[in-house]
């Protein structure tokens, strides 16, 4: 459990995990001249608190951060030079391969998932319309609540009892993980299949849930998979996967996998890259677009040639639909200035709204938490609760609208009874058709598409837009947060689209848009409003509709529906990762941070704990059981500078990891006298894939009373250019080094150098960096700050 590698801890409190932080350094907080480290700024109020226990999924588990800096030691840096032209190709070209091999899988699964869900949905809807055909109504609704029932409870079955991960969106879990922190159980093969059955399940029950968030889950999944060559317990040992054992290379995979998973909810590639770059990357580069690209564009192909195919009718009730659920490309968009002011209506109603729907659904969560702490019986039972309410309002609502007769001027045939369409008749006569119906009791995709139609001014009554809107609203609090795989685009784009619509209804006389124009604009609006997203939810759109005239209008929506949202809370993602206390480390540092040196808080630490070039055995053990650090810092004595004659140096020779520590000792690396061991003594001994190695711990090594007084040497293992920032350096600089590096430890070296004064002050971590950590060390900083900033 990973806390900060470079303290000894206190044998009951745990320590704190490491990660990277994020931070905008442009941010200018004066920073007074008289901070020093001999006048503190602040007195201090007890230790830093750190605790690495977080909640995944539905299990409490100890969080570790991620190795994403390379470890520079000796072994390390021959590998690397000894690497051959064609092993550096060979690397290379796997890399592209992998990213080829994300996005195929990511296509055939997502067609599997979109078929299985079209021809359950479909042949459920079909019964029931058949019910209601012969006006068995009450067998219609026992039949139709029965299905919904057992689609959920075989859901949230493998998801309580199997794979707790697999349940919600996964994406905040993603966004952690991208960010440094180790989500356990996150990626696993177990998680993977329940993901796929649970989503099938889930979204054929008529959940207000969609597929989106669990499709990025499942392509990071299945990209995880093949950078580490299988499950854990299969895993292929061959040669080429040993250079992406490693957590850099899985991260630049895992990016690939979150925009492949988008690409292939919405068939949006260059969306899907967006979404990772704006929403989940941390970290990214040039190399890593075009690989991410390569996956979408991979997708989109796979998507593409399947659309072809079940088009012809091979898929049984899967038609054009399910795999596209925006369509208006075929509406002519043409608008004046007066428009533009119900889209700037719409675009405040969205930061409303969201910020609104953020507020309740952080609420709805946290009783939900409580609810699932009482046990697995009472996962079910929520799940259970919500999927009954859900079909019965679905089935009956529709029975409240009027029947409204057809129009001749329709363009589609009107009644509609089978598959998808625009004018179903439910308990209507002939000749006549339920608006509502055609809302509420149809696929999620098919109830989008629908609302989204173009040139249907007349086709829904404005008091069934009020109650589609109004259900889905409630539906979209209660529904998230259950033990099923579920997201959050559909539920978002539900409600955005009613309101959008019934807005599109009252300026119908004052506008030239389409009211299936106000209906994507809605969807867009709330999209931003809640998740504060704009650049990649406008790619989105504007590649499903494919119309280049909804560019403007669109982004001046999302710029203000973000906003609005923004003045009022975090986004509903932030929201969940403060949820389950995951140590996600923001892009801003807190304004009080520039007031504050990393020497002061590592003055709010235990005491460094440091271990000499060449170490005696009985230390390093001791070291190891009496800590949970995951590094120590190296410092040698009496060291000869080059060039001098002077042996009274000390020297920080670097940072070695714990994992390595262990090692050292499971291969008795061990000496009888304390001395340097030869390069090539090292390199016999050990081999970079076993330096990668993670899962070692102490109480698995064995070492013998005789062998606790021998030696070890560990210069080889050591990583020998660790980050380091003086002790004189603001936390709010620290922090965005932190982070734009990608780093788990950071060294803190003194200001002063001289007789007396030690090589290192301390070591920073993730958790040491988090503002709440901070603030229990020293609660009087904001007020402190606060009146220096006005005096």
């Amino acid at each position: 459990m990973e806390d900060d590698p470079s303290h000894l801890a206190k044998p009951e409190a745990p320590n704190a995990m490491e990660a990277e932080p994020v931070v905008d350094e442009e941010e200018g907080d004066p920073e007074t001249e008289s901070n020093s480290l001999n006048e503190p700024l602040l007195k201090r109020n007890g230790a830093l608190s750190t605790s690495p226990l977080a909640l995944v999924g539905a299990a409490v588990s100890h969080i570790e951060s991620l190795d994403y800096e390379i470890n520079e030691n000796d072994l390390f840096k021959h590998d690397w030079r000894s690497r051959s032209r064609v092993q550096v190709l060979q690397y290379v070209f796997l890399k592209w391969l992998l990213a080829f091999l994300v996005g195929l899988l990511t296509g055939l699964v997502a067609t599997v998932i979109n078929l299985a869900i079209e021809n359950i949905s479909g042949y459920k809807l079909l019964a029931v319309v058949g019910f209601i055909r012969e006006e068995r109504y009450l067998s219609g609704l026992v039949f139709f609540t029965g299905i919904n029932f057992l689609l959920t409870l075989s859901a949230a079955l493998l998801c309580v009892f199997f794979a707790p991960t697999a349940a919600g969106p996964g994406i905040p879990e993603i966004k952690a993980y991208l960010n440094g922190v180790n989500t356990p159980n996150m990626f696993g093969a177990t998680t993977l299949l329940v993901k796929i059955v649970g989503s099938i399940g889930a979204v054929s029950a008529g959940l207000d849930l969609g597929k989106e968030g669990p499709l990025v889950h499942i392509a990071t999944c299945i990209a995880s998979l093949l950078a580490q060559g299988g499950p854990d317990n299969y895993r292929l040992k061959w040669r080429w996967l040993r250079y992406f054992n490693n957590d850099r290379d899985r991260r630049d995979i895992i990016t690939c996998g979150s925009s492949s998973g988008v690409c292939a909810a919405f068939r949006a590639p260059v969306g899907g890259v967006l979404f990772a770059l704006e929403e989940v990357a941390t970290w990214w580069r040039s190399a890593l677009l075009w690989r991410t690209f390569c996956s979408t564009a991979v997708v989109v192909v796979v998507l593409r040639a399947f659309v072809e195919i079940c088009s012809s009718g091979k898929c049984g009730l899967f038609g054009a639909g399910g795999l596209i659920i925006f369509d208006v490309s075929d509406v002519k968009v043409s608008y004046h200035a007066m428009d533009l002011i119900p889209v700037i209506i719409i675009g405040i109603i969205g930061g409303l709204l969201g910020s609104l729907y953020n507020h309740l659904l952080h609420k709805v969560l946290r009783l939900y938490s409580l609810i699932n702490q009482k046990g697995k019986l009472h996962k079910l039972l929520l799940a259970l609760g919500v999927s009954l309410f859900t079909s019965v309002c679905q089935y009956c609502l529709p029975f409240l609208a009027q029947c409204r007769p057809c129009d001749p001027s329709f363009r589609e045939a009107c009644p509609t009874n089978d598959r998808a369409g625009n004018f179903k008749q439910f308990n209507c006569p002939a000749g006549h058709y339920n608006d509502l119906a055609t809302l509420l009791l149809t696929t999620n995709d098919d109830s989008v598409r629908n609302i989204f139609s173009s040139h249907t001014s007349s086709e829904f009554h404005h008091t069934s837009i009020l109650i589609f809107f109004a259900l889905y609203c409630i539906l979209g609090l209660i529904t998230f947060g259950i033990a099923v795989p579920s997201g959050l685009f559909l539920p978002i784009i539900l409600m955005g689209s009613g309101y959008g619509r019934l807005l599109g209804k009252l300026m119908g006389p004052y506008t030239n848009l389409d009211q299936g124009l106000y209906a994507v604009l809605g969807a867009a609006s709330l999209m931003s409003g809640s998740m504060r997203m704009t650049v990649s939810v406008c790619v989105i759109f504007l590649e499903l509709t494919n119309n280049l005239l909804l560019l403007p209008i669109t982004m001046i929506v999302l710029l203000i529906a973000k906003t609005v949202g923004d003045s009022f809370n975090l986004s509903i993602y932030e929201i969940i990762l403060e949820l389950k206390d995951l140590p996600f480390l923001d892009a801003n540092p807190e304004p009080w941070m520039r007031n504050l040196t990393v020497g002061e808080l590592a003055d709010a630490k235990p005491p460094v704990v440091t271990l000499s070039g060449i170490e005696k055995v009985s230390r390093i053990v001791d070291v190891l059981k009496n800590t949970n650090h995951n590094a120590f810092p190296i410092v040698d004595e009496d060291v000869l500078v080059p060039g001098t004659v002077s042996t009274c140096a000390t020297e920080l020779h670097g940072l070695i990891l714990r994992a390595h520590l262990l090692q050292a000792l499971k291969k008795k690396w061990f000496q009888t006298e304390k001395r340097r061991a030869a390069e090539w003594e090292a390199r016999e001994k050990f081999n970079w894939v076993e330096l990668s190695e993670r899962k070692l711990k102490i109480e698995q090594v064995a070492v013998t009373h005789q062998e606790m007084e021998m030696y070890v040497d560990l210069h080889p293992l050591t990583n020998t250019t660790p980050y380091t920032v003086v002790e004189s350096m603001s936390v709010a600089k620290a922090m965005v080094l932190f982070r734009q590096v990608g780093l788990r430890h950071m060294l803190i070296v003194p200001k002063y150098q001289g007789a007396g004064v030690p090589a290192i002050v301390g070591i920073l971590t993730r958790q040491d960096l988090r503002a709440y950590n901070i603030l229990t060390a020293f609660p009087h900083l904001p007020t402190h700050n606060h009146q220096q900033k006005h005096n």
